[in-house]
């Protein structure tokens, strides 16, 4: 590792002033709250931002109150506003009305203006009908009552017309005449989930951050006061080469627009693109977009351009991730980590324990699914760490980061989360980046996440472990662990079987059931050639398969 960093990971752990903070989420012990500490240093071409660190603080513009972080919504904002003549923005969900605000502004000014969203969140909610709304379900439900808090600016209850053209975000874009696509613009809905998080200014200047834009991702939730936004990073990139990258990936979504042919490309429809890697300044970086084909090699997709990353690791590598579920990744961790590699990891805690969590492979564990399956090819490590865990976090907030740190020079960060879904059908973001002075602001973000962790075995989930051992053993070879697989011999139509029916067909489990989901709603399918359309599914499954679905 290099001085500076040991410097700047010194001041982290000697600036801490302990304070007890309360109604911490998940917490055993109280969190140790820093002070605020003195900012890094910035590389002039990569500049980057986290929502919850200790080394800037803003005023939060909704609940309002003094905390701790970049306002990256503040970031955004000024991205926008200095454009001059083009801004594209491709995004998951946007429900920030400052955002949408500017971009109108931008519009207004004769900016070329155009924004691609995924079609669960392209339509406002103050379109919704009161059915509409009780038919949500929970999650949904809880952004909804986001939405009404965010909008209702004078506490009533009611949404005015007034508070609707200020406050609804797709409304201030619609009346504002801002372009915008979501992914059913190609004739379907995309192979998987539009999950970009990206804005292009004048094919100069690139934003790629972590973060929707919505107060969950950023600020925080209305209905938990003391959360402070799922922790997310956000990057600007000076650099007109990477930014011709983003707006050819843009230009392949966007194809002719709103009310134009089905010539839009999303998900698996996109063409398979290998980018150079650029140095940009002192940086070195790459880029990839997902999803990729399943034709392709492995070695060649997004999640294989983070497999070489992390075997280039020759001291340590520090993971900070929403989701971990891609078995070759951790199989590559495992042979770096005999092999010398310090490995630590955090995982969100609503997924870190799932049984296809690969935190349970590190762990040397390994649970079933609720119908006693074990994952086929699940390897939990011989020699298990006790550096993998959850962070203690304020109540309403997810770990939303999808980063790593190695050798504390190279960091790997986008929208990409580290599973197959990810791979094969979302559109996504990968940038890996070399420069010490970048990974800097990284380190300091794991190092605090890091700091009173809930690391190793819980309590809770040895009683899960205990509890599994009872209710169903554990396969003893690949071969039983097949044999697992098969809960039924009823035959599944795949398609209109639900994920939890498909999942009781040999050899699938949840990624390939949302795969083989994903592609009937774009076409359905005939016969069983048709699913092997369908990224994972080969031959030998095909012949698995072949007395056991229906059409």
């Amino acid at each position: 590792m290099s001085v500076i960093l040991r410097i700047y990971r010194r001041i982290f752990w000697t600036a801490f002033l302990t304070v007890t903070v309360t109604g911490c989420q998940r917490c055993q012990a109280p969190i140790s709250q820093p002070k605020l500490l003195s900012p890094l240093p910035q590389d002039p071409f990569v500049q980057v931002y986290f929502n919850q660190h200790q080394g800037a603080e803003y005023q939060e513009p909704f609940r309002p109150q003094q905390r701790f972080g970049d306002d990256l919504e503040q970031a955004i904002v000024e991205a926008i506003a200095a454009a001059n003549s083009t801004v594209e923005v491709a995004v998951q969900e946007l429900r920030l009305p400052k955002i949408a605000a500017a971009l109108v502004e931008r519009h207004q000014a004769g900016v070329q203006v155009r924004v691609i969203l995924e079609n669960n969140y392209s339509r406002p909610f103050s379109d919704f009908t009161p059915g509409e709304v009780q038919a949500l379900d929970e999650r949904s439900r809880h952004r909804y009552e986001e939405f009404r808090q965010l909008v209702d600016r004078n506490g009533d209850g009611k949404l005015s017309p007034d508070e609707i053209a200020q406050g609804d975000a797709l409304v201030i874009l619609r009346q504002g005449g801002v372009a915008a696509i979501d992914d059913t613009a190609d004739g379907s809905k995309g192979s998987g989930l539009m999950h970009h998080k990206f804005v292009v200014v004048d094919g100069s200047t690139v934003i790629v951050t972590s973060a929707n834009f919505t107060t969950s991702d950023i600020h925080g939730d209305f209905r938990s006061p003391n959360s402070r936004g799922n922790p997310n990073n956000l990057l600007k990139i000076a650099s007109p080469e990477l930014a011709a990258s983003f707006q050819e990936e843009f230009n392949l979504m966007w194809g002719d627009g709103p009310g134009g042919k089905t010539d839009s490309r999303f998900g698996v429809k996109k063409p398979p693109r290998q980018i150079d890697p650029l140095p940009v300044g002192n940086n070195r970086i790459t880029l990839q977009f997902s999803p990729t084909g399943a034709k392709v090699p492995w070695a060649e997709s997004t999640n294989g351009l983070i497999g070489q990353t992390l075997v280039s690791a020759t001291n340590s590598v520090d993971l900070a991730l929403f989701v971990f579920a891609e078995q070759r990744l951790v199989d590559l961790l495992e042979t770096r980590y005999r092999q010398g590699v310090m490995v630590r990891s955090l995982i969100d805690a609503s997924f870190a324990y799932r049984y296809y969590s690969e935190g349970l492979d590190m762990l040397g564990v390994a649970l079933p699914d609720p119908q006693c399956r074990y994952p086929i090819d699940n390897q939990p490590w011989q020699n298990p760490i006790t550096t993998v865990g959850v962070p203690q976090l304020p109540p309403g907030d997810l770990l939303h980061h999808k980063f790593a740190v190695i050798d504390g020079e190279t960091i790997i960060t986008g929208s990409h989360n580290w599973s197959a879904n990810a791979n094969y059908n979302n559109d996504e973001t990968v940038l890996v980046i070399t420069n010490p002075t970048v990974a800097a602001h990284f380190v300091r973000e794991f190092d605090r996440l890091y700091q009173g962790a809930t690391l190793g075995i819980s309590p809770s989930l040895q009683r899960r472990i205990d509890q599994a051992a009872k209710d169903c053993p554990a396969p003893t070879s690949r071969n039983q662990a097949e044999d697992t697989g098969l809960s039924s011999s009823a035959k599944v139509n795949v398609n209109t079987a639900t994920q939890e029916e498909l999942e009781t067909l040999p050899g699938v489990g949840p990624v390939l059931a949302q795969r083989i989901i994903a592609a009937r709603n774009s076409q359905r399918f005939s016969s069983l050639a048709d699913l092997d359309r369908v990224p994972g599914v080969g031959p030998k499954m095909l012949e698995n398969l072949r007395d056991r679905v229906t059409f």
